[in-house]
């Protein structure tokens, strides 16, 4: 079931890119799914947007580490093959790009996932909010799909309600 993110963001959806209900693509607990107009072998290339409240004291490397062992449940040779800290002192994230072996659509699939961790404060309860978002894409497809992610993750701003 989709959930809503817990701090309000914009962002600006990369060209080649359309929106998807997160129930018809198979992906829960997220708020936003995007999927690309190519498939490659029939696996669509997706970006998920998702977030929840960490009032914890765990670090985003901790969140990210955690999200690796989620994917070691259900794939096999997963890699994580660069993890680096990114953002702002506002804003402050981090990314990792992992390699992994899955099932998917009833067929084994090399795949590549950029996921981005960004911790936003809460205006209202000044609580930390972290939002992930993830690209996940087939190895072959990724080169061409990462540029498009890197320019929606760079468009993220907290919507302040503000007219632009």
């Amino acid at each position: 079931m989709p959930t809503s993110l817990p701090v309000p963001i914009t962002f600006q959806l990369p060209d080649g890119w359309g929106t998807a209900p997160p129930d018809s693509v198979g992906v829960s607990d997220v708020a936003f799914v995007a999927v690309h107009a190519q498939s490659d072998a029939g696996f669509t290339a997706n970006i998920s947007i998702s977030g929840e409240y960490h009032p914890d004291d765990a670090s985003l490397a901790e969140i990210a580490v955690a999200s690796v062992q989620r994917i070691r449940a259900v794939a096999e040779s997963v890699k994580v093959v660069d993890r680096k800290e990114v953002g702002s002192c506002d804003v402050p994230g981090l990314a990792q790009t992992i390699c992994f072996s899955a099932v998917v659509g009833g067929g084994r699939r090399d795949l590549v996932q950029s996921q981005v961790y960004l911790a936003m404060l809460d205006g209202d309860s000044n609580g930390r909010a972290v939002l992930q978002l993830t690209l996940t894409a087939t190895a072959v497809q990724y080169p061409s799909v990462v540029e498009g992610f890197q320019s929606l993750v760079r468009s993220v701003r907290p919507d302040t309600g503000a007219a632009s």
